[in-house]
């Protein structure tokens, strides 16, 4: 459980503030404390508990070398979400997110591709032979891949996990990674059906203080476990690289026979 120190970060962040009573549903109401003025409370030390276990988890994700996917389009959430996921070296989505992302996630490589091969295309100079036209085209070809497909660029392969901010806006998402069986992992608000996913936080995921706070306890995890699967690799390479032990020479004699030898010589 959670010290009561965390417990104070997330009410002054503000996590515990739920939607307006009429849009609850009914499936959150074990994490949801009291109603107070049309409002109602999320129960914070069920979101400290439920963090812990989302963290835990995720960790052991980073570590086992796969990627998680941050997914956020809202406008309060996607600038947080961008620098946290950059900072633990995660892909993210936070512009449109491309139908078919996961569940055609060939299709959407190939995209990535061509941005790619324009990119070499700069660096060898077959740009440069281009047409005035043929380089707008090109380059606004790029812009535009780049402002979608950007942040995923790394994504060779599907994602290990979601992490999302808002289930609700999120829908096609969270569809797309059910039909693929990858665990979803989300910040889920009182307006939103938690069987939805399959690690939640109950929490606030419409103010910005309380999306940072919990998606900054998101991020260190995976960090936490990318250091881990780097101090594993590192400890691999010690012992692989350590010295054998020096191969005995069959002339020579044992420790106590040269002694022995030595003191009849005397």
């Amino acid at each position: 459980m959670a010290n009561n120190i965390e417990i104070k970060e997330l009410l002054d962040a503000g996590v515990h503030f739920g939607h307006l009573t009429r849009r609850w549903d009914p499936n959150m109401a074990p994490y949801i404390y009291m109603e107070r003025n049309g409002i109602h409370i999320i129960n914070l030390y069920k979101t400290a508990a439920k963090i812990e276990e989302t963290c835990e988890a995720l960790q052991k994700i980073a570590a086992s070398g796969r990627k998680i996917l941050f997914v956020a389009t809202k406008k309060q959430a996607k600038d947080i979400v961008a620098e946290k996921a950059r900072n633990a070296n995660m892909p993210y989505i936070t512009e449109r997110w491309p139908g078919g992302m996961l569940t055609n996630f060939v299709t959407i490589r190939k995209a990535v591709k061509k941005m790619q091969t324009i990119d070499r295309m700069k660096q060898d100079g077959r740009f440069d032979t281009l047409s005035k036209k043929e380089k707008l085209q090109m380059n606004r070809l790029r812009e535009k891949l780049e402002k979608n497909l950007g942040s995923i660029s790394d994504m060779t392969r599907l994602p290990g996990a979601l992490f999302v901010v808002d289930i609700k806006r999120e829908h096609i998402a969270i569809k797309e990674a059910q039909k693929l069986n990858i665990p979803i992992f989300a910040m889920v608000d009182t307006n939103s059906d938690p069987r939805e996913v399959d690690y939640l936080i109950p929490a606030n995921d419409d103010a910005s203080k309380s999306i940072d706070k919990i998606v900054g306890f998101v991020s260190d995890a995976v960090s936490a476990g990318l250091a881990d699967r780097k101090a594993g690799k590192d400890a691999q390479k010690e012992g692989a690289d350590a010295p054998k032990k020096e191969a005995k020479d069959p002339k020579a004699k044992p420790a106590k026979a040269a002694v022995a030898a030595s003191e009849e010589e005397e």
